[in-house]
């Protein structure tokens, strides 16, 4: 691969389909793992319904605990600014939804290039935020761990990488989109060994708290 051409298309092939069935079984075997586990018995006589409860707790917990935005605003501000940024570039660029019509047979309206490019611009100061914020934070860089780091890493690099390539930063271009395209491949093939899981089993493990607390009889 001594051409910027041939890196291209090696991870847009080989690379691409090595690291998106790694994904899909790695991620199905946790989900299992995890479900598998099931829960002790509750032999005491339930005080309310588990159903009701667990979609309020999931609703509920999409906004931060009174006094977090007030201790943290840097850390929930950023939080969310990035999460919907991400959710944009990688849900309504055009050339994503084509990829995931290519991958899974299902596309949908894209968005106007230049919200998905502001949006991207939202996303990569959000996470250099929240970066310094980790950095400077005296707590913050206590409870950090070598992992979290790592997350930050995988998941800053698609963003920052999509916007060189879109923008053609990098001469040549065929280097610029390969690079990007590799960045997600990492993305893909660390996401089932760490925290990154959480968007996977985030609502899965609301409800089941909401739920245990309505069959208790109290709140969650």
């Amino acid at each position: 691969m001594s051409e910027p051409i041939d890196f291209l298309l090696w991870v847009r092939g080989t690379g691409f389909d090595l690291a998106l069935t790694l994904f899909v079984i790695s991620v199905i075997l946790r989900l299992f793992e995890i479900i598998s586990l099931g829960r002790k018995i509750d032999l005491a006589e339930p005080r309310g319904e588990e159903f009701g409860p667990g979609m309020k707790t999931i609703l509920t917990r999409m906004v931060p605990a009174p006094g977090i935005a007030r201790r943290q605003p840097l850390t929930v501000i950023g939080g969310y600014v990035f999460h919907i940024a991400l959710l944009i570039t990688l849900f309504f660029f055009v050339p994503h939804i084509e990829l995931f019509g290519e991958t899974i047979g299902i596309t949908w309206p894209g968005l106007p290039n230049y919200i998905v490019d502001a949006a991207a611009v939202l996303g990569i100061v959000a996470m250099l935020a929240v970066l310094w914020h980790r950095l400077t934070n005296p707590v913050m860089k206590i409870l950090n761990t070598r992992e979290d780091w790592l997350v930050w890493l995988v998941t800053f690099l698609p963003l920052l990488s999509g916007y060189i390539a879109y923008h053609r930063m990098i001469d040549p271009y065929p280097l610029a989109l390969g690079l990007h395209i590799l960045s997600v491949e990492l993305l893909l093939v660390v996401f089932p060994f760490t925290k990154l899981m959480h968007a996977f089993t985030l609502f899965l493990a609301r409800w089941y708290n909401g739920a245990m607390s309505g069959r208790r009889g109290v709140e969650s």
